[in-house]
């Protein structure tokens, strides 16, 4: 249903989720919501100042009182989505929920889709496509570090880099065009030069850029740990251990691990899913046999491998760029170039969570400031870096001057300048209701 002026409707949602607690905020947005609010409690409260208000379902013979809560009132252009907006703090009881719900339904408002709230902060300009997908990442933080990663996208960290790279192709277009326009004239030759200088020194930032963001794209998504080895090293209990809980069967039985168990911890502040694989050795059992075909999908997938093993002597296989761990050093030292463990006495535990923290951290390690977050952000800067890069291969002015125009437009998709319409979708079909 829209407004008689064609304009959207109101949304709303509850937006502290469905978990039991003792509030529950409802949120409203769009061109009507200062009518809802005011046939729900009288009149509207003052513009950002919190009130106490009775809320009553006035669609009856007979007046009923659905709650009495705090009631926010944000005009537009002043609020998240830039149109007017409401927040309801009701008690969090399913009963008062629905019948506020239904009460909203009944005034004109549908409830709103997923992403709908920051889609239309989007399109009001509240907030630009990468602040959009850093609420997303900041909602789904788990650790500390997420968390400044995410703030720092919010805060327009990425936003502000990129557009200073607009900024720059922009101007060295302009330069470009006007050789174009104006061939007969006596142009400098240093506007050439300074146009292929430009663009060279670009190329280069998005070049060194690209090298140094996978360590974010690592740590907004986590990484990925696989613990591999021969049969009854002691890879279930070293998972066991490290997660702190009985996540894996352990059995003095080869063969027990059939399919991969994963879980998720967090090392050197960085979220890690840990992956128990079967053991590697040839069999004739069919399952076992696909247990060990998966481990070693999960070796190729994996951003580190633990490699298990036992005895004085270093496994005749070594994963490539492995960690190797000896365990049960209960029983024999451990052979040099291995960490020695063992699971049973906790011996050497300290030291291996201390590593594989530190290996978590290099991993995720890059730049501190805008970091390269998402692999449409890495697709979008590496097609703008090679537009860029066939620009300066073109000796012909008007040749060289599209490939630029391609480039603006590929990096226009990063912040939703240009093109963005076939993103928006997926960028927002990721949030939670009420966001």
């Amino acid at each position: 249903m829209q407004e008689s002026d064609g304009s959207p409707p109101v949304i709303f949602a509850l937006a502290s989720g469905l978990s039991r607690a003792a509030i529950a905020v409802m949120r409203l947005s769009g061109k009507g919501s200062g009518r809802i609010v005011e046939s729900l409690c009288g009149r509207l409260p003052a513009p950002r100042r919190a009130s106490l208000r009775g809320l009553w379902n006035r669609q009856g013979p007979t007046p009923v009182l659905l709650d009495r809560a705090l009631v926010l009132w944000f005009p537009g252009p002043d609020s998240y989505t830039g149109e007017d907006s409401a927040e309801l703090h009701l008690h969090a009881g399913p009963a008062v929920i629905n019948a506020v719900a239904d009460a909203l339904v009944a005034l004109g408002a549908r409830p709103a889709e997923p992403g709908e709230f920051s889609r239309r902060a989007f399109g009001n300009g509240r907030l630009d496509l990468m602040q959009a997908e850093g609420i997303a990442d900041l909602i789904d933080a788990e650790t500390e570090a997420q968390r400044q990663q995410a703030l720092a996208q919010v805060d327009g960290a990425q936003s502000r880099l990129y557009q200073q790279w607009a900024d720059r192709l922009r101007t060295l277009l302009a330069h470009q065009e006007a050789l174009i326009d104006f061939p007969d004239e006596e142009l400098p030759p240093e506007v050439e030069q300074g146009l292929l200088d430009g663009l060279t020194a670009l190329h280069a930032t998005m070049a060194a850029y690209l090298r140094e963001g996978a360590g974010a794209e690592r740590l907004r998504r986590g990484l990925v740990f696989a613990i591999v080895g021969e049969p009854n090293v002691g890879k279930s209990s070293l998972l066991n251990a490290l997660a702190g809980r009985d996540a894996a069967i352990v059995s003095a039985r080869a063969g027990t691990t059939r399919d991969a168990i994963e879980t998720r911890i967090v090392l050197g502040d960085v979220p890690v899913t840990l992956v128990d694989t079967a053991g590697l050795r040839e069999t004739e059992d069919e399952i076992e046999a696909e247990g060990v075909r998966r481990s070693m999908f999960h070796v190729k997938q994996a951003d580190c491998v633990v490699q298990v093993f036992t005895g004085s002597t270093l496994p005749p296989r070594l994963e490539e760029g492995g960690l190797l761990v000896c365990n049960k050093i209960d029983q024999q030292p451990a052979p040099e170039g291995a960490i020695g463990i063992s699971v049973l006495t906790h011996a050497g535990m300290d030291v291996l969570q201390t590593v594989l923290a530190g290996k978590a951290r290099a991993l995720t390690a890059g730049r501190a400031n805008a970091p390269l977050t998402r692999a449409r952000h890495r697709a979008a800067i590496e097609e703008t870096a090679h537009h860029i890069g066939r620009a300066l291969s073109l000796a012909w002015p008007e040749m060289r001057g599209e490939e630029m125009r391609l480039a603006m437009r590929a990096l226009g998709r990063l912040t939703g300048v240009v093109d963005v319409e076939a993103l928006l979708d997926t960028v927002f079909g990721q949030f939670c209701i009420g966001k």
